[in-house]
């Protein structure tokens, strides 16, 4: 690979297996690299030049070797886009969303705001954390790099130095703000503390960074998960519309902001703030799949597959790496309490259908409206969970559309079940002309009477999911906690229909009686 083919791959996307350091470091002139004026030329454009030269002590694994994962050379890319202006408010809003200890906290809060300061990309820095401690601690190894790195202090005094006033004392060199001599400015906050109106004189942040902006499952809830992106919305971003804004972090809960934003980089969910506020969401998986179908680690180096591979059915793997929680705090499900079919294969259909838990309407305050697809085995005497969705959708021809649609995916579905609770004659005239037979059912016994009914039957072997159903299983494992337990209901009454409570025989008539 010549070093003109290399620029161009790396600047078109190298992964963690393509990139070799030698040869990206081999298109460099070592001449220019000896001179405070060449070194300043050759990072001014790349903040991965810029680590390697000024902060390579930052990149060094604990036997002194230096790697990197995909994400890293995704941020590096990423933050090149800072050496533009910002042309429109919102512009530049995206959230990184990695495996935890991927080095997000050492490459948003350190390496690359440093880059983007020694080059004066960027002139004032907020910093976000969940709490003003957390925050400040990272402003703090920003200080102490300045204070410390011999070649950052002979290459850019003026950034390393703090500002003074004409009396000789500091403008600003707490533990929560920095202003160099320079003039660039970095603050740092807890998410919480009072933010709006944040200047230094008539300086407005031009970059905004939020990193684990949100605390451990254990201290966090649905309600106060609704307050912070209230904070995020109304306090944090108006600081400055043109701000570059960058949210870094690993989901702590299900329906969590970082949750959300993952949904929303995966195509299975977008929350409305997510569109409103303009946001990007990046998703860095901890295995990636090749063009080919063969896996590979998203940092070799540090996460070799056979070890991922080896605790990939855990639930620390799923939250901590795959950004994937199941709910801690749910009273109900756990992840053990799912099965899927065996080397035998699926169960054979004896009936399916879709079954339906409606939302009266799409506003941002109402619920989802949830759908399942769960067939029944009279061989084996168990339901198989097949799919399930929760849609914010008006009451209507969308959802017609989309019930359809399910209708032409999965043939086999004999029958429609939907609640009527709220809405029945509405539903009756959406539902209405359907290839397939509908009914309704009332519940009557209360949410968590009938969840704990299906639980049993989940635990008694009496229900499988087709496959891995990540949403569902998320929303089964937080209920009654979760944000939303539209799926469950639905998934629930379709089990309920098939399993009544007393059971019945198992034949051909008894069968068709369930539906």
């Amino acid at each position: 690979m010549t070093p003109a083919t290399f620029t161009r791959g790396y600047l078109d996307g190298l992964d963690a297996e393509t990139f070799d350091l030698d040869a990206y470091l081999a298109q460099f002139d070592p001449r220019l690299l000896g001179t405070p004026e060449g070194r300043q030329v050759l990072t001014r454009l790349d903040p991965l030049l810029f680590a390697l030269v000024y902060v390579r002590h930052h990149l060094r694994d604990s036997e002194g070797q230096i790697t990197f994962g995909d994400a890293h050379l995704d941020w590096c890319r990423a933050a090149r886009g800072w050496v533009r202006p910002v042309a429109a408010p919102s512009e530049q809003r995206d959230a990184y969303i990695a495996p935890r200890n991927m080095g997000k906290s050492t490459w948003w809060f350190l390496i690359l705001p440093l880059w983007a300061a020694a080059h004066g990309h960027v002139k004032f820095a907020a910093a976000f954390a969940s709490s003003a401690g957390q925050a400040e601690t990272h402003l703090g190894s920003f200080k102490r790099e300045i204070d410390t790195n011999e070649l950052l202090r002979a290459d850019f005094a003026d950034l390393c130095s703090p500002a003074r006033r004409p009396s000789g004392t500091n403008v600003a060199d707490t533990q929560s703000m920095f202003v160099s001599k320079a003039g660039f400015v970095f603050a740092a906050r807890g998410i919480d503390s009072s933010n709006l109106g944040m200047k230094v004189g008539e300086q407005r942040p031009d970059l905004l960074l939020c990193d684990d902006i949100e605390p451990d499952e254990s201290s966090y809830s649905a309600d106060q998960a609704s307050k912070r992106r209230t904070t995020l919305i109304d306090s944090i971003l108006p600081l400055n519309v043109y701000a570059r804004v960058v949210i870094s972090g690993t989901v702590t809960m299900p329906g969590s902001i970082v949750h959300q934003l993952t949904k929303h980089a995966r195509g299975v969910e977008t929350a409305d703030w997510i569109s409103e506020e303009g946001f990007r969401a990046h998703y860095t998986p901890p295995i990636v799949q090749r063009d080919d179908g063969t896996e590979r680690s998203v940092w070799p180096a540090k996460w070799p597959l056979a070890y991922l591979k080896s605790i990939e059915h855990t639930r620390s793997f799923a939250k901590n790496m795959s950004n994937d929680p199941m709910g801690a705090d749910g009273d109900l499900w756990t992840p053990d309490d799912f099965r899927y079919p065996g080397d035998e294969g699926p169960d054979p259909i004896t009936h399916m259908m879709l079954s339906i838990d409606p939302a009266v309407t799409a506003k941002k305050g109402s619920d989802y409206t949830g759908l399942a697809v769960v067939s029944w085995s009279a061989r084996h005497r168990r339901c198989t969970v097949h799919a399930a969705w929760g849609l914010k959708v008006q009451p209507g021809p969308l959802l017609r559309d989309r019930v359809l649609a399910i209708l032409d995916e999965f043939p086999e579905i004999g029958l429609i079940l939907i609640e009527i609770n709220q809405g029945g004659d509405t539903w009756k005239a959406i539902l209405h002309g359907m290839p397939v037979k509908v009914k309704t059912v009332q519940q009557t016994e209360n949410k968590f009477t009938r969840a704990e009914g299906v639980l049993n039957h989940y635990q008694r072997g009496r229900v499988i999911h087709a496959r891995r159903l990540v949403d569902l299983e998320q929303q089964m494992c937080a209920f009654p906690k979760a944000p939303n337990d539209d799926m469950v209901d639905a998934t629930g009454s379709a089990i309920r229909r098939f399993i009544p409570n007393k059971e019945r025989p198992v034949s051909k008539a008894s069968t068709a009686s369930y539906l």
